[in-house]
C-alpha cells in the first residue's frame, strides 16, 4: 500500500474523466503529474501540481484546472477536502478513515513498506573493497554500512541484488604485505624483525608470520625474495580476506561475491574489455599534458596508450597502458566493471571512499563506453569520518599501526549503534562519531530515541497482556480504529503512511540515510503522541476497564513498532523490546 501513489491514481483517473467530458484537451501527457505532502503541514494532506504542469499544454488558466480537478477528486470518499491554493495548486485534506485504514494494513500486510519499485532488475553494489593488507578500519566501516544498507534497502524495493567486493591483490601492496608478513615469520622464527619503512607495522601480521612458521618450519630463512615472494603473497591475502570478512560479520556485513583483480591478468580480460573499446575507435596512442604543478622541464612526454574518456565527460584522456608496455590501474578497473558489464546488471553502484574523488569522472566514461544506456551507473563518495571523545579528538587502540579499527570501534559501543549512526548523515557529508553522544540515552542520540519508541510499545504490549487484553495483530487489525480520532493520533497514522513513498524515494536515490532520518521523525511523533498521554488520560494507550478503545490504540502502537523494525532491519540494526 503506497497512499500517495494511490491518491496520485486517483488524480490521473480523474484528469482523464475530464479529458474524456472535453474538459481538458485530449494527448495531454501526465508524467510530470505529483501528488506530494506540502510544504506547510496546515495547507493539507497532500498537494497535487496537475493543474500548474497542464496548464500551458493545455492552454488554459491554472485555476480553472485546478477548480474542475477539485470537484472530481470531492467526490471520491477518501478526500474530505480539495482546496485551490495559489495561482493553481490542490491541496487534499483525506479523511480520517483513510489514516485509520494505514494502521490496519501495517498490521495485515506482511512487509508493510515493501516495493515493486525495482520489478526484479538484476542491481550489483560493491562496497568496502578495501585492500587486503590490513584490518578494516573506521573509515572503511562507513562505507561499510552505507553499502550494505543501500543493497538492503534495493532488495526491499524489489531489485534483485548482488553484494560485492572488489579484491585489490593485483598491485604492489600486496608485494608490501608479503614482505611485511615475512619480517612476522621470521620473527616468529626467533629472529628480530626489520620492519624498515614502507612496510606494514601492525601487529595483525603477527599471527600470519606464526601461521608461516607452522606451515613452512625455517625453511624459507635467509632465502632470496624471488623464492618465496609469490608464495607468502598468497598465503599473506588468503590470511587478510579472512580477517577482513570476520571484521565485517561484526557489522552483519556479509558479501556475495569477491572478486579478485590478480584474475584480469595473465587471462585476456583485460584485452578483451580494452578491445571492445579500440573496436569503438576509443583508443589511441598519444602523449598526455603535464600534470598540474609540473613544470615542463620536469616533465617527460611519452607516448602511451589512451583512451578517450574526454568523449564521455572525463577532463583529459586517460592512459590504459604505460610507455613500458605494462598496464595502468586504470586497465584492470576497466575490465573488472566491463566483466560487470556482461554479467547483465540493469544498474551498477560503485562505493568509493573520498579519497576517489578523482577517480569517479574516469569510471563513469569506462561504464559508459562499455555499456552504453544499457544500464545505469553511479558511484557514491563515503566522507571521513572523525572520533570524538570528551568534545575531544579521540584515539583508540592502535593494533592495527597506523589507523583505529572497525572491531575497536564495534567493541566500543555495539553494532548496532554503529550502523545507525553511520547512517546519520547522507554519505557525502563529513561525519563526526561522539562516543559520547552514541551511548547516550536521549532524543540527541538517534539509535537510543528510535529503540526507545520500540521498547516502548512492548511495554505496552506486555501490559496489555497482564491487563488480559489481546494484543495480537490479527485481533488489532480487527479493531473498532475509527477510535482513532484525536488529532495526535492522526499525526502519527500519516507517518505510518509516508513510509512506503520513503522507501522508495530512498532507493531510486540511493540513499539509506533518509530510512535512518524517518525513523527519527517516526519516533518523535510515538514519543510525543506517549508524552501527551501522560497528561491526557484519552490519548494513553490502555484505557482501564474499556478493552475495545485499548485495543484501537495498542493497534497504532504497534502499527509504529511494525514500521520501525521494517526500517531497522534495512539499516541491520535489530530492534530491542527492553532499554537497559
Amino acid at each position: 500500500m503506497n497512499l500517495f501513489a494511490d491518491i496520485r491514481s486517483l488524480v490521473l483517473d480523474s484528469l482523464g474523466a475530464m479529458t474524456a467530458e472535453g474538459t481538458l484537451p485530449e494527448g495531454l501527457a501526465m508524467a510530470a503529474v505529483t501528488v506530494e505532502p506540502p510544504r506547510d503541514a496546515a495547507h493539507g494532506d497532500m498537494a497535487t501540481n496537475a493543474a500548474m504542469v497542464l496548464a500551458k499544454p493545455a492552454g488554459m488558466k491554472p485555476r480553472d484546472i485546478a477548480a474542475a480537478l477539485s470537484e472530481k477528486l470531492s467526490a471520491d470518499p477518501r478526500i474530505a477536502a480539495a482546496e485551490v491554493a495559489g495561482p493553481g495548486f490542490l491541496n487534499l485534506r483525506l479523511a480520517p478513515s483513510v489514516w485509520q485504514d494505514v494502521v490496519r494494513t501495517a498490521l495485515t500486510q506482511p512487509g508493510f513498506g515493501r516495493s515493486g519499485l525495482g520489478a526484479g532488475q538484476a542491481v550489483n553494489v560493491e562496497y568496502v573493497s578495501t585492500n587486503p593488507t590490513g584490518p578494516v578500519h573506521v573509515g572503511h566501516a562507513r562505507g561499510a554500512v552505507f553499502g550494505d544498507a543501500l543493497a538492503t534497502l534495493l532488495d526491499y524495493a524489489g531489485f534483485e541484488v548482488t553484494r560485492e567486493y572488489y579484491i585489490n591483490d593485483g598491485g604492489g601492496q600486496v608485494d608490501v604485505l608479503a614482505r611485511s608478513a615475512y619480517e612476522r615469520y621470521r620473527e616468529a622464527c626467533g629472529r628480530t624483525p626489520e620492519i624498515g619503512e614502507g612496510l606494514y607495522p601492525g601487529d595483525y601480521l603477527v599471527a600470519v608470520g606464526e601461521a608461516l612458521k607452522e606451515r613452512y618450519g625455517d625453511s624459507l630463512l635467509d632465502k632470496p625474495e624471488a623464492e618465496w615472494l609469490a608464495d607468502i603473497r598468497v598465503f599473506a591475502t588468503d590470511a587478510m580476506m579472512e580477517m577482513i570478512r570476520d571484521d565485517l560479520a561484526l557489522l552483519g556485513v556479509r558479501q556475495d561475491v569477491f572478486f579478485s583483480e590478480k584474475s584480469l591478468y595473465s587471462s585476456g580480460r583485460i584485452e578483451a574489455a580494452l578491445e571492445v573499446l579500440d573496436s569503438k575507435g576509443l583508443l589511441y596512442m598519444g602523449t598526455l599534458e603535464p600534470p598540474k604543478g609540473k613544470l615542463p622541464e620536469d616533465w617527460e612526454a611519452r607516448e602511451q596508450l589512451l583512451f578517450r574518456s574526454t568523449d564521455f565527460g572525463d577532463d583529459v584522456d586517460r592512459p590504459v597502458k604505460k610507455s613500458d608496455g605494462s598496464w595502468t590501474y586504470f586497465a584492470p578497473d576497466i575490465a573488472y566493471h566491463y566483466d560487470k558489464v556482461t554479467r547483465g546488471y540493469a544498474q551498477i553502484i560503485d562505493v568509493f571512499g573520498a579519497d576517489h574523488g578523482g577517480y569517479v569522472k574516469r569510471m563513469k566514461a569506462a561504464v559508459a563506453a562499455l555499456a552504453g544506456e544499457d544500464l545505469t551507473f553511479d558511484i557514491k563518495l563515503i566522507q571521513l569520518v572523525k572520533l570524538f571523545k570528551n568534545g575531544e579528538p579521540f584515539k583508540m587502540s592502535k593494533r592495527a599501526g597506523t589507523f583505529v579499527t572497525l572491531r575497536d570501534l564495534v567493541e566500543e559501543v555495539g553494532a548496532d549503534a554503529v550502523r545507525f549512526h553511520m547512517l546519520t548523515r547522507k554519505n557525502d557529508a563529513p561525519l563526526d562519531f561522539d562516543f559520547d553522544k552514541v551511548l547516550e540515552q536521549s532524543r540527541e542520540n538517534p539509535v537510543f530515541y528510535v529503540q526507545y519508541a520500540n521498547a516502548r510499545v512492548a511495554s505496552v504490549l506486555r501490559k496489555a497482556a497482564e491487563a488480559g487484553i489481546a494484543a495480537d495483530d490479527a485481533t488489532l487489525a480487527a479493531a473498532d480504529l475509527s477510535l482513532l480520532d484525536h488529532e495526535a493520533e492522526l499525526t502519527l497514522a500519516r507517518r505510518l503512511a509516508e513510509w512506503p513513498r520513503l522507501v522508495e524515494i530512498a532507493a531510486r536515490g540511493h540513499e539509506p540515510h533518509r530510512i535512518a532520518f524517518y525513523l527519527y521523525d517516526l519516533a518523535s511523533d510515538f514519543h510525543a503522541l506517549w508524552n501527551r498521554g501522560n497528561d491526557e488520560q484519552g490519548l494513553r494507550f490502555l484505557q482501564e476497564g474499556d478493552a475495545a478503545t485499548s485495543q484501537a490504540k495498542i493497534a497504532l502502537a504497534r502499527a509504529a513498532a511494525v514500521v520501525i523494525a521494517e526500517g531497522l532491519g534495512i539499516l541491520g540494526v535489530v530492534p530491542v523490546e527492553e532499554m537497559r
